[in-house]
């Protein structure tokens, strides 16, 4: 059976951009990019078969059908809301659905213990999550949240703060038999170390380390290189392939497994922000507020166990 408001997303959009007075200014609004509002409005005007607007380079204008339409969805929205706040004010019961984007680090050393009480505490919410390295677009997509990893200057979306990450140097107990322990940042030239390639980029991620108290970046080199999932680095290097930087959140169970040892120590102290973004143009529903709050209200600042140098 086919979805017979599948197109409600374009409707949000035509009526935001009416309200705004421009494309790109509605774009800014949602957070997102004014070549996907357009094709948003083409699309409604092709399910329609009517046009709605008429653009100009300088100017948007509603057709008299236009006009109608803008009238009766905002009612329809209005009606929306109003519903929304009726079922999710049911004593002190929280219902609804959430989208959730959020990386594989996140998503799958981070997320499932908190989903898991935030199930338990609102057993009403229905969370839908979409683990992915690629930065979603929360409009066109339809997500309402989304955790992305370092600093957000994009003011069009709203950003709070979840963590900043420690990071940490790891390699498996059988790789430091073979090959030694580095002593020294500059011995990791003489190491096989597992550099991560940026999609966005396609450079070698840096590593951020401390020396004598000094923030600082050393680049990877290595024969194996991964790109695409981060999580990769952490398998080779488990398999005794060499040396990675990770998480401490992360490095937890592999460590306490045995699997992978912390080298470096003297280099840790750098962390990488991690933070839940959504768009602004509407208020969030209680079921977002109430993920947010068990978001930012978790324990994330557990400590790396202390673990013996060497191997």
């Amino acid at each position: 059976m086919s979805r017979r408001f599948s197109h409600i997303s374009d409707v949000e959009i035509f009526v935001t951009v009416i309200e705004r007075g421009s494309i790109t200014a509605a774009a800014v609004t949602l957070g997102t990019t004014a070549s996907v509002l357009s094709r948003a409005l083409t699309r409604l005007e092709t399910r329609l078969g009517v046009q709605l607007v008429r653009r100009t380079t300088r100017q948007l204008s509603l057709t008299d059908a236009g006009r109608h339409y803008l009238n009766e969805a905002s009612l329809a929205f209005a009606l929306f809301d109003r519903a929304e706040r009726a079922i999710q004010v049911r004593g002190i019961e929280v219902v609804g659905n959430v989208r959730l984007s959020a990386p594989t680090t996140y998503g799958h050393y981070r997320l499932p213990e908190v989903l898991q009480r935030f199930a338990v505490t609102y057993p009403g919410v229905n969370v839908e999550l979409n683990i992915t390295n690629r930065n979603v677009d929360l409009v066109a997509e339809g997500y309402d949240l989304a955790i992305r990893l370092g600093h957000l200057p994009d003011s069009r979306l709203v950003a709070r703060k979840l963590e900043d990450a420690p990071l940490c140097l790891l390699a498996s107990p059988g790789y430091l038999a073979r090959a030694g322990e580095p002593q020294t940042v500059e011995a990791l030239a003489q190491h096989a170390c597992l550099p991560f390639i940026m999609p966005s980029t396609g450079r070698v991620a840096t590593w951020s380390l401390k020396e004598n108290g000094v923030d600082t970046v050393w680049t990877p080199t290595g024969t194996l290189r991964v790109s695409d999932d981060i999580l990769g680095v952490i398998s080779l290097a488990a398999s005794g392939a060499g040396i990675c930087q990770t998480y401490d959140f992360i490095a937890r169970s592999f460590i306490r497994q045995g699997l992978l040892v912390e080298v470096l120590r003297h280099t840790r102290g750098r962390t990488r922000p991690f933070s839940v973004i959504y768009a602004p143009h509407k208020g969030l529903s209680a079921a977002c507020q109430a993920l947010i709050h068990t978001l930012t209200a978790s324990d994330t600042q557990e400590a790396l166990p202390q673990i013996a140098s060497g191997s």
